[in-house]
């Protein structure tokens, strides 16, 4: 038995299900079918930290994540903000008084690139004299752009009092926050079955090429297609090897916990918080001995990597927060389902309580963690592959590493044109596949430095 559909989608994720949407409700393309063997949104898309910003030291990145902003808050605007989008923006803290003006100069990066004017607040002879400096809105997700970069002793303590004593420079950047990713993946789906869009429950095995086109795609049983589109999430290498494409990527594992912050040590209207200075763990005595001992778990009494952080989480008085610390951004194999390091919750505490000294009091009595996490798939200088999949009629959209809802729509509708014919935005070659058959921007990704992952 066969069936023949005009667009196959693999993989009903965020940027598989992005891609239906802009297809058949912005484009009209009603015979488009998403093919997953597991419920939507399920293997990584609901791992995240469901959070957004413009802020990135790369100027295709600025300018795609500007774009996708726009997208979310139209639908935020259409739909009531039904997913909770709101702008309370990331907190970039540093108590490292030997890398402050790296930081200032990290903080202005972005805003040359079209990311938000940058305001200083501070010493005179850097600051903008007479500025005043408006805090966050808990809810909403309008007004507020570019940056704030306190470096006002006085002026951080009074806004962020749970703060570290020692922190000498904040940088909130303000067109970034966090919403309900779970809630907007569903109603994108459901928008795209209303205009035509299917899901089927299946396991792609297999993808037809004849004479350097795209034909079928196997997936239980043959689905004859004029357009196939990878859009596998961690599994998206997996799909490429069956049209005989190696996608440059690798993968990381991320680890992140949950847990009820019962003493109130975040505040419940807090930003995203970010430690943005290395650093050597808080243990006891007694504990860095004994870690020290075992080479399995010696690092952990070491200097660890920058990038610590944290956020509340749900509405209302829920009392659950959320924290990432990536000590170790290296390549690992691909394993479903992935396996955490136990160890992980204790560290991330620790390494967050340099942040917020007040977490200090869970170190004898820690909460009960809920621990999750997935894999971020990512190109070696960390921007995403959407467009053509090397073969006629193939096309992917993925590699989205952490930063996957976010970049959704905007990737979703881009996409969407390359498939459609439509025009495109200035940010699409740069991520294209085709950018790695020129020679010099393979040259410079060796010297590349910033890539913007948290």
């Amino acid at each position: 038995m066969s069936q023949s559909h005009s667009i196959v989608i693999c993989g009903a994720g965020i940027a598989g299900i992005s891609a239906a949407y802009y297809l058949t409700v912005k484009h009209g393309i009603k015979d488009v079918v998403i093919v997953d063997e597991r419920a939507p949104l399920s293997l990584t898309s609901d791992k995240s930290t469901e959070a957004y910003r413009n802020w990135w030291p790369d100027s295709a990145m600025v300018a795609m994540m500007n774009r996708s902003i726009d997208l979310l808050e139209e639908m935020a605007h259409e739909t009531g903000n039904i997913f909770n989008l709101n702008r309370r923006g990331y907190v970039y803290a540093t108590a490292d008084e030997s890398r402050l003006e790296s930081f200032i100069e990290s903080a202005r990066k972005p805003a040359k690139l079209g990311a938000g004017e940058l305001r200083i607040h501070g010493e005179s002879n850097v600051s903008d004299v007479g500025l005043t400096y408006t805090p966050h809105h808990a809810e909403g997700f309008e007004g507020g752009d570019g940056a704030d970069l306190i470096l006002d002793q006085n002026l951080i303590r009074r806004h962020f009092p749970y703060l570290s004593e020692k922190t000498i420079a904040v940088l909130h950047a303000r067109r970034c926050g966090w919403f309900s990713a779970q809630t907007l993946g569903m109603w994108m789906l459901d928008q795209a079955k209303a205009h035509g869009a299917k899901l089927i429950n299946a396991k792609v095995t297999g993808v037809e090429v004849s004479r350097g086109r795209v034909e079928a795609v196997h997936a239980g049983e043959k689905i004859n297609c004029k357009y196939f589109v990878n859009a596998a999430g961690p599994l998206i290498k997996n799909i490429g090897a069956m049209i005989g494409v190696d996608l440059p990527i690798h993968h990381e594992l991320h680890t992140k916990i949950s847990f009820a912050d019962s003493l109130g040590c975040i505040p419940r209207d807090a930003p995203m918080l970010i430690w943005n200075d290395s650093q050597t763990p808080m243990w006891g005595d007694d504990e860095r001995a004994t870690l020290g001992e075992d080479e399995a778990t010696k690092w952990m009494t070491e200097k660890l990597a920058a990038g610590a952080h944290t956020r509340p989480e749900g509405l209302g008085a829920s009392p659950i927060v959320l924290m990432l610390w990536d000590t170790h951004s290296r390549s690992v194999d691909l394993i479903l389902p992935p396996k955490f390091d136990e160890s992980f919750p204790d560290l991330a505490m620790r390494g967050m309580a340099t942040m917020i000294p007040s977490l200090q009091k869970y170190f004898d009595r820690p909460p009960k963690p809920f621990v999750d996490g997935g894999y971020y798939t990512k190109t070696k200088e960390n921007r995403p592959l959407v467009g053509s999949h090397g073969v006629d009629g193939a096309y992917l959209i993925g590699a989205f590493s952490g930063y996957g809802l976010m970049c959704a729509p905007a990737c979703g509708e881009l996409l969407a044109a390359h498939i459609t014919g439509s025009s495109l935005p200035i940010y699409a070659k740069d991520f294209e596949l085709a950018r790695y058959e020129d020679a010099e921007y393979v040259r410079g990704l060796e010297n590349l430095k910033e890539r913007g992952q948290l």
